[in-house]
């Protein structure tokens, strides 16, 4: 794992050298676990988990912390939306949802005003990432502004992508990229350090990543790729260095369907 150290805005000189709060970047190939359905112990040898915010970091293993910093969660629609109506967009009157997860609502990004609102609370949870103990955040949807029935445009995400990389660096973590191939190099260039994708392999832009970052961490899924599918995709010579096959829904080991395989290092 690599550091560096970034100082909080503001003060002087002096101040600023004693509040410079070290980035530990996460290492570029490593056994990795997506842990968001629930948090459990990690199998011997992984030694790179990521789980939701409102879970606990696990002992003694470089954490990856979740937030989805463009949707609302599903347990939380209704109580943010009724706290800040004016941040979630509206289509006849209701919030308008993604109509892949119809119980998250889809945050409004189209002015600076609400931008700073959302990354005021957003940066919050994020500096609770670090409070708990997490080494990075991982920031999901940034590709919302697709789903927006274009109320939204890849501008205004992008707007606050750069927000959510400051408030993540001055909380001490690292930041990744969510999918969003198409936006690599923007996004890279705002500051985003490695990057959580989603299927890269089966959509064929595994290479939009590991041409910019160092770390990229790759989860495909059962009911997607499958397992042979998964075999083949570890073979690949060109594949990114940590790829994992997941249940679409991310259960506990406790479930009967729970599935968990790893590519062999490269």
């Amino acid at each position: 794992m690599t550091s560096q150290s970034v100082a909080q805005p503001g003060g002087n000189a002096e101040k600023g050298a004693a509040n410079v709060k070290k980035i530990v970047q996460p290492p570029a190939a490593a056994p990795f676990d997506y842990q968001l359905g629930g948090p459990y112990t990690p199998r011997k040898g992984v030694s790179v988990v990521e789980r939701d915010r409102t879970a606990e970091p696990a002992q003694g293993l470089y954490n990856i912390c979740y937030v989805n910093g463009f949707q609302t969660q599903p347990n939380e629609s209704k109580s943010f939306a009724k706290a800040h109506p004016n941040l979630v967009l509206q289509k006849g009157g209701k919030p308008l949802v993604d109509p892949g997860w119809p119980d998250e609502y889809i945050f409004d990004t189209s002015t600076q005003a609400k931008r700073v609102q959302l990354t005021n609370i957003v940066g919050s949870w994020i500096d609770g990432c670090a409070k708990s103990g997490y080494a990075a955040v991982e920031i999901d949807n940034l590709d919302s502004y697709t789903r927006s029935q274009r109320l939204l445009t890849a501008a205004d995400n992008l707007a606050l992508a750069k927000a959510y990389a400051a408030a993540a660096h001055a909380s001490g973590l690292a930041i990744a990229q969510k999918n969003t191939a198409d936006l690599a190099p923007k996004l890279k260039a705002l500051g985003y350090d490695f990057a959580v994708t989603e299927s890269c392999f089966e959509f064929e832009e595994c290479s939009s990543y590991t041409d910019r970052y160092k770390a990229v961490y790759d989860i495909e899924y059962t009911d997607e790729l499958g397992e042979s599918g998964f075999t083949d995709a570890c073979t690949d010579p060109h594949r990114p260095a940590t790829m994992i096959l997941r249940d679409h829904n991310l259960v506990t080991p406790n479930s009967g369907d729970y599935v968990y395989r790893a590519c062999a290092a490269k």
